[in-house]
């Protein structure tokens, strides 16, 4: 049983990009999409659209091999503009490798965009 779709999206991603595939298909949710519009503008995946299936709409993901490691961050911890150095640390692994992915009252967006507008928020993931 699925509880956290989010966790599904990375892991479904990270584990067809190790076996070589140049799509995969993952669950529709508003918040999956705003994640998946993130890492696609920072080139770690190619396009993503809206596919009809027989098991309901999915978002189907190019896959463009750039991916090393993804993950959701659980507990949702929470973030402001001036501790994003600590969690970059903690989770990245080195500076200004990856992205965190976190929501803002301004949106989901990456923390350089949060840092740049001085918004902090709730960590929902990483990658690099």
């Amino acid at each position: 049983m699925k509880h956290d779709p989010l966790a599904d999206m990375f892991s479904m991603i990270k584990n067809s990009e190790k076996i070589g595939r140049n799509e995969c298909l993952v669950q529709v949710s508003r918040m999956i999409g705003e994640v998946l519009a993130v890492m696609e503008s920072h080139m770690y995946i190619g396009k993503f659209e809206l596919v009809p299936g027989e098991r309901g709409r999915r978002y189907r993901v190019e896959l463009l091999g750039k991916i090393n490691n993804c993950n959701v961050v659980r507990p949702r911890f929470s973030v402001k503009n001036r501790e994003f150095i600590k969690w970059e640390k903690r989770f990245l692994p080195a500076s200004d490798i990856g992205l965190l992915i976190l929501t803002t009252p301004k949106g989901v967006m990456d923390h350089k965009k949060a840092k740049k507008q001085g918004t902090g928020g709730k960590l929902l993931g990483f990658v690099y």
